[in-house]
């Protein structure tokens, strides 16, 4: 048998325990990468191979809705962890078979200028349960490893989403943009 520590020990080691949880004493958070939706990209459609592009023809809608994240450092002082997830809305279509699809989505990162330093494009796989037309989803979330210095934060980077769209899709998404 184990002996009983008194409650008043107990809660006197309690902030010895605690104070190695969480940043340092007087130490922020490292700043993160701000993030957006690519507009042209934050939507696709999937048509039957072979078919037309009106209604009859489509397999399945889809829309991205949301990112979150979390940032903190990475295992060394020059590298910053970050983790993303993307939601999205998605809508079966009439020429859809089947209840399963893939959705092609990526997530890039962006250093000042729009130049990509890194792109993680993937299939995301949707089942639409019997008799649902409409989920909202997030797939697993992508890990990334940015190099910061003392002259660049996480600050400096912006993560990007949006599906990854054919030739043909970006253009029928560009002719379909409001001004």
């Amino acid at each position: 048998m184990l002996p009983r520590l008194p409650c008043a020990a107990i809660i006197a080691a309690m902030p010895l325990l605690l104070s190695a949880c969480g940043p340092e004493r007087n130490k922020f958070p490292p700043p993160c990468p701000g993030s957006t939706i690519l507009g042209d990209a934050a939507d696709i459609n999937l048509y039957r191979a072979g078919g037309g592009q009106d209604l009859t023809d489509l397999v399945l809608r889809g829309r991205i809705v949301g990112m979150q994240g979390t940032c903190k450092e990475g295992d060394t002082s020059n590298q910053l962890a970050v983790s993303v997830s993307v939601g999205v809305e998605l809508t079966r279509g009439p020429a859809m078979r089947g209840d399963q699809a893939d959705v092609p989505v990526f997530i890039a990162v962006v250093t000042a200028g729009d130049v990509i330093m890194d792109k993680h494009v993937y299939l995301m796989r949707v089942a639409f349960p019997s008799n649902v037309d409409r989920i909202t989803m997030s797939p697993s979330d992508v890990n990334l490893i940015l190099p910061v210095t003392a002259t660049k934060s996480g600050a400096d980077y912006t993560i990007v989403a949006g599906f990854q769209l054919t030739p043909n899709q970006l253009t029928r998404s560009l002719q379909n943009r409001r001004p």
